[in-house]
């Protein structure tokens, strides 16, 4: 790989991940557009984990009062704290139905089917129109504060459309956080936190296949993308969650819209 492919497939990874705007679809549509060869299971892997690192860093405080809810739970003591423990609680439910049906799909091959740029123009654009729908429609009227059980599945079953690329996760699970009342701010925010099992569950999945075929190789371009993401994902966390304090989701969608009518005039015509 270039170092122009590496430092683009970076920077793509990173401000893709948590705006929602699907960071697969544009990690397929980097090669397909710039005829690059594919980037392989390694990198996608490294500027995932540098995503993984970016938003575990930010919201450390958050993770660190997480995990200790967790392991006073386990140890049977009562001092965790009643909402992290919600939280925490809320995370796992959230992802579990993403690793039944995801893992269910790779193992039928569905996810390689569905990486084409037509299959990445429509769903950008459907699920662009239905984030709209959502953001602008539905009252903000509840914090992370309030988010039960009952919340945690139903956008955690909003999450596995996102096997579908350019569905986009982030995108999704605020679509439904929206829809079910949450504020911008605090949408967004769970499903960052939302990205820490699901990133770290795929990686892992992936670097199993990458063992199991003796193909394992970190070297400096691996280290370098990871790197470059980590440090993009940090400024694309920072300014989503800044720009919805006041702004709505249409940028975005805006964005959206246009992709996809451009990938499908490109595949019809």
């Amino acid at each position: 790989m270039t170092l122009l492919q590496i430092i683009v497939l970076a920077i793509v990874q990173g401000i893709t991940e948590f705006l929602p705007i699907s960071s697969s679809g544009h990690l397929i549509l980097v090669p397909a557009l710039t005829d690059w060869p594919d980037q392989g299971l390694m990198m996608d892997i490294g500027v995932h984990v540098g995503t993984l690192g970016a938003v575990i860093f930010y919201f450390r405080n958050d993770v660190g009062r997480m995990a200790h809810a967790f392991f006073q739970m386990i140890s049977f003591k009562k001092e965790y704290d009643k909402i992290e423990r919600q939280l925490m609680l809320a995370l796992i439910i959230s992802t579990i139905p993403i690793v039944i049906f995801g893992g269910l799909a790779s193992k039928l091959g569905l996810t390689d089917a569905w990486r084409t740029i037509e299959i990445i123009g429509w769903t950008s654009i459907i699920f662009g129109i239905l984030l709209y729908w959502f953001d602008t429609k539905c009252a903000a009227k509840l914090d992370i504060s309030k988010l039960c059980f009952g919340h945690a599945l139903i956008i955690g079953f909003a999450q596995v459309l996102a096997i579908i690329p350019g569905t986009s996760r982030s995108g999704v699970t605020m679509t439904a956080a929206r829809a079910l009342g949450f504020t911008r701010t605090d949408a967004a925010r769970f499903s960052m936190l939302m990205s820490i099992p699901t990133i770290l569950a795929a990686a892992l999945l992936q670097i199993k296949d990458i063992l199991e075929s003796n193909s394992l190789t970190i070297g400096a371009d691996l280290l370098l993308g990871a790197g470059l993401s980590f440090i993009t994902a940090l400024l694309a966390i920072a300014g989503l969650l800044k720009w919805l304090q006041n702004s709505s989701m249409t940028p975005f969608v805006i964005y959206r819209v246009l992709l996809g009518i451009g990938l499908l005039i490109m595949v019809y015509n």
